[in-house]
C-alpha cells in the first residue's frame, strides 16, 4: 500500500493505514485471512477514500477483476465515483493506467488497462443482481437488511478468493440494521474465524463535551473533522442521536451493557496468582446447547483471579466435564454448578463417580442473585484479576441485565445474537471462591487450569 500510495498520490490517514493492514492480511495458501471485513465509525472520518484506496490496490496489485463498490442510494455511490475521479484527475500516473471510463448516472464504471472493471452501484431494488465480485463493497452497511444480504452474499460463493467490506455507522431506529448488527455481536462474542472487525467509538460513559470523547471516537478528528460543526451537532442532536452518529456508540440496547470494556480490560493481567484455593462454576445455557466452565483462585493475599477454561456445545455429552472435574476434586474448594437443563444430570454423574455431596453447590434463585451482585461489585471495585481471553470478554461485552425476582435481583442476559455462559460460569467461580468456608487437604500451585 505505501507504493501504491506513493506512486499515484493517494494521502491516506493513519487510521485508514491501520484499516487496510488489519483486513488484508493472508493465510498460507494465499487468500484472504479475512473474506469479510466490518467497519463501524461515524460520518466524514474519510471511509470513502479507504474505499479508494483499497479498490485501487485490488485492482492494480492483487489482480482482482471485477470489483464492485454499492450503496443504499445512488447519489452515495455517485459520491464515490466522484472521489476515484478526483485520485485519477490528480494523478498523471494513475490516469496513464486508465483505459475508459463510464461516466453515465447508475451506470458508472472504471476500466482499468490491465482488464480490471471497478463498477459502481446502487442497492435499492437491486437484489443481488451484478454484486458478484472479487472485491465487494457495502457502503451504509447500516441500512442492509438479511433478505438483501443474502442475496448478494450467495453471489459471491462461486468467486475463488472474494473478499466483502461492509462499512456504515451505527443504525438508528429507523435503520433496517439486522446484518451490520449481527455481523458486530458475532466480532464482540468471538463467534467467527473469518471476519475482521474494526470500530470507533466513545463509552456511554465519556463525556460527550469533552474533546478527548469525539476524538477517540473520530479516528480523522485531528485531520478532517470540522469541530465546530461537531458543535453545532452537540447543540442541536438529542444527547442519544449525538451519542449514535458522532460517537459512535451503537443502540440504546448496547447502551444497556453493565460492564464497559474499559472497566473490563483494566483487570487483566498476564501474572496470575499462583497459590491459593480454587472454585470452579459450571454454566449450562437455558435451552442445554452450549456450556461454559470456569475457574477462580483465591489466593491469600492479593484479589481473586478468575479464568474462563472451556466454552462450547453440548453435543459431546457431559462425559469429558465428569471426568475434568473428578480428576480435580482433591485440590477443589467448591463445584458451582447452574442451569436447568444440564445442572442435576451433571450432579448426579459426579456423586456417581463418588464426588463428596459438600464438594457440589446447586445454588438457590437468593443464591445465583447474591452471586451476581458479587461479582459486579468485584469488577467495580477492581478486586478481581482475569486474563484477556477472547471469548470471556466478548461474553462480558454482550452481557446486559435481565430481572430475577421483585426485589431488584438480577442475572446476565445478552444483549444482542450471543452466548453470555462464559461471564455466567465466572460468575458462579467467584461466588464460590467468596463464600465456601472447604479447605482441601493442600494448597494448590501452578497455573489454574493445571
Amino acid at each position: 500500500m505505501a507504493d501504491l500510495s506513493a506512486s499515484f498520490g493517494l494521502v491516506l490517514d493513519p487510521w485508514q493505514e491501520l484499516v487496510l493492514q488489519s483486513a488484508m492480511g493472508e493465510r498460507t495458501d494465499g487468500k484472504w485471512a479475512a473474506p469479510q471485513v466490518a467497519l463501524s465509525a461515524p460520518r466524514q472520518n474519510g471511509k470513502s477514500q479507504l474505499i479508494v484506496a483499497r479498490a485501487l490496490a485490488g485492482a492494480l496489485l492483487f489482480n482482482e477483476q471485477l470489483i464492485v463498490i454499492s450503496a443504499h442510494q445512488a447519489d452515495t455511490a455517485r459520491e464515490t465515483f466522484n472521489k476515484f475521479m478526483e485520485q485519477i484527475d490528480s494523478s498523471p500516473a494513475l490516469s496513464f493506467r486508465i483505459k475508459s471510463v463510464m461516466n453515465a448516472i447508475n451506470r458508472e464504471s472504471i476500466k482499468l488497462n490491465n482488464g480490471a472493471i471497478i463498477k459502481f452501484k446502487a442497492r435499492t431494488g437491486a437484489g443481488g443482481r451484478g454484486f458478484s465480485s472479487d472485491c465487494l463493497f457495502l457502503d451504509e452497511a447500516q441500512i442492509l437488511g438479511g433478505r438483501a444480504w443474502a442475496s448478494i452474499n450467495s453471489t459471491m460463493s462461486a468467486r475463488s478468493n472474494p473478499q466483502a467490506w461492509l462499512m456504515g455507522t451505527p443504525p438508528t431506529p429507523e435503520d433496517d440494521g439486522e446484518v451490520f448488527g449481527l455481523i458486530r455481536s458475532k466480532a464482540i462474542g468471538g463467534k467467527s474465524t473469518s471476519l475482521c472487525y474494526l470500530e470507533w467509538s466513545a463509552e456511554a460513559s465519556d463525556d460527550p463535551t469533552l474533546e478527548e470523547t469525539r476524538a477517540k471516537a473520530n479516528p480523522a478528528w485531528h485531520t478532517r473533522i470540522n469541530h465546530e460543526v461537531v458543535n453545532g451537532e452537540f447543540d442541536t442532536y438529542t444527547p442519544e442521536r449525538f451519542a449514535l452518529e458522532r460517537l459512535g456508540i451503537w443502540s440504546s440496547e448496547n447502551l444497556a451493557r453493565v460492564v464497559e470494556s474499559d472497566a473490563w480490560n483494566k483487570l487483566a493481567t498476564k501474572n496470575p496468582p499462583t497459590d491459593g484455593r480454587v472454585t470452579y462454576g459450571v454454566k449450562f445455557s437455558p435451552d442445554g446447547t452450549t456450556m461454559a466452565l470456569a475457574a477462580c483462585r483465591r489466593p491469600d493475599v492479593g484479589p481473586l483471579h478468575v479464568e474462563l477454561i472451556e466454552h462450547r456445545s453440548m453435543s459431546a455429552g457431559l462425559g469429558w466435564l465428569v471426568s475434568w472435574l473428578v480428576e480435580r476434586q482433591d485440590k477443589t474448594v467448591q463445584i458451582v454448578i447452574d442451569g436447568k437443563s444440564h445442572a442435576g444430570a451433571l450432579h448426579e454423574a459426579l456423586r456417581a463417580e463418588k464426588v463428596p455431596e459438600r464438594l457440589i453447590w446447586l445454588p438457590t434463585t437468593d443464591q445465583v442473585i447474591t452471586a451476581h451482585s458479587m461479582i459486579l461489585g468485584a469488577i467495580q471495585g477492581r478486586d478481581i484479576t482475569h486474563y484477556a481471553q477472547p471469548g470471556l470478554d466478548g461474553s462480558v461485552a454482550l452481557a446486559g441485565k435481565r430481572p430475577i425476582g421483585t426485589n431488584g435481583g438480577w442475572g446476565w442476559k445478552p444483549l444482542a445474537d450471543g452466548d453470555v455462559t462464559p461471564i455466567e460460569a465466572v460468575t458462579f467461580a467467584h461466588w464460590g471462591a467468596m463464600t465456601s468456608k472447604r479447605r482441601p487437604g493442600r494448597k494448590t500451585r501452578g497455573a489454574v487450569l493445571a
